[in-house]
């Protein structure tokens, strides 16, 4: 029987090793992980881009304007983490290019595999 108290199950401990590889951009959080996010908004296209320095780059259409720029980096994240929006929110940064964006109920290792497309495409990331 599983438990429904909203806690999420604990995850398996993980060596040193295997936390020295975790990518610098993503970090684990209770919960969920938290993202280092390069935003550019007024972009052709909204997509995750990959890399940028030690962030991932996001794009978004919208212009930083009463929010619709976050609101749209949240659904973009949301999509390429294969989460609910409501699971994604901007937590600092809201203001800025550079933001931390927390996602709960996924885990540094399925956000790293589910991200893999759009950031391991090797140097090139402005």
């Amino acid at each position: 029987m599983s438990s429904r108290s909203g806690s999420p199950p604990s995850a398996p401990a993980r060596s040193s090793a295997e936390r020295a590889a975790d990518p610098l951009w993503l970090v684990p959080v209770a919960g969920g992980v938290m993202l280092r996010v390069h935003a550019q908004p007024g972009a052709s296209r909204a997509r995750v881009v990959g890399l940028h320095g030690e962030a991932v780059k996001v794009q978004v259409r919208a212009r930083p304007i009463a929010g619709a720029a976050n609101q749209e980096l949240v659904t973009v994240l949301a999509r390429a983490l294969a989460v609910r929006p409501s699971a994604v929110s901007v937590v600092a940064g809201p203001h800025g290019r550079e933001k931390r964006v927390r996602v709960d109920g996924i885990d540094v290792p399925t956000a790293t595999s589910r991200l893999a497309p759009f950031v391991d495409k090797g140097e090139g990331g402005d």
